[in-house]
């Protein structure tokens, strides 16, 4: 890509109706690299301090190794395995000296330097990827009522109000290994943009409200809508909702370098 971008971004939180929160989510930026960001989200569960141990081990871990890697020589994917297998084996581990049952899902996504983006999930937490408005791609969920999706017995419709809806069959901290959904996407262009959530939040939107939202205001603008309407559609039976977006934005100067340094509009 010969035309230059800027990354604006913008991180939202909330409990919701619950009496307390146990989704966790983290945007970072290289500590030594500039135009390398790391977004996660990780909803947690097992009870009130199990699900938050979860989701809390989930981001010490991507702390821990997206500070070690090293974006000119280290593999993206590789870094996205380690942080899955890493975060599942704390977790367990954790689970040993607690009384509850911490799980955690799990959904990041890593924008290399010249604009490469890896992103991995388990669980149903999701990552989006919308161009002008327009979904181009999202994380299909580790989930029964996605199996059922998938053979064909029910819709998606039906899918969002399955009284079942919340059974994962993947996901951290389980006995078995975790599933990993992988995708990639070779090159970002401007009037892209990505969104990674949990089940709080994309329960209660359609793709195509979504893609409106992210192309029609911008990241903190998105945030803040999304929690307020995520929370009216609710009425009053919310889950925690925890979001990231970043949105791909053409700078105005031709001459300026590939990818503007940093982030701006962080919230």
């Amino acid at each position: 890509m010969t035309q230059g971008y800027r990354l604006t971004a913008s991180t939202g939180i909330h409990k919701g109706d619950r009496e307390y929160q146990q989704d966790q989510v983290a945007l970072l930026s290289h500590p030594r690299v500039n135009g390398c960001v790391l977004a996660v989200v990780a909803d947690g569960m097992g009870g009130r301090s199990g699900g938050r141990k979860a989701s809390d081990q989930v981001m010490m871990s991507a702390r821990q190794l997206f500070e070690r890697f090293a974006p000119e020589n280290d593999s993206p994917t590789v870094l996205l395995e380690q942080l899955v297998r890493e975060a599942h084996l704390v977790i367990k581990l954790t689970a040993i000296s607690a009384e509850q049952e911490p799980h955690s899902t799990l959904a990041a996504f890593l924008i290399m330097p010249h604009g490469e983006c890896h992103w991995m999930h388990t669980g149903d937490s999701r990552i989006y990827h919308f161009h002008e408005g327009q979904l181009i791609k999202r994380t299909l969920d580790h989930s029964y009522v996605q199996a059922l999706v998938e053979r064909g017995e029910i819709s998606e419709d039906e899918a969002n109000n399955h009284p079942q809806s919340n059974i994962l069959v993947g996901c951290l901290g389980t006995e078995a290994e975790p599933p990993m959904g992988r995708h990639q996407i070779g090159r970002l262009r401007p009037g892209d943009a990505l969104m990674a959530c949990s089940d709080g939040v994309w329960h209660y939107f359609t793709p195509a409200e979504l893609g409106s939202v992210l192309a029609g205001l911008s990241p903190r603008e998105a945030t803040e809508f999304l929690i307020d309407k995520a929370r009216q559609r609710a009425r009053g039976g919310g889950d925690n909702l925890s979001l990231v977006i970043v949105r791909v934005e053409a700078l105005a100067a031709p001459s300026a370098s590939p990818l503007a340094k940093g982030l701006a509009g962080k919230a």
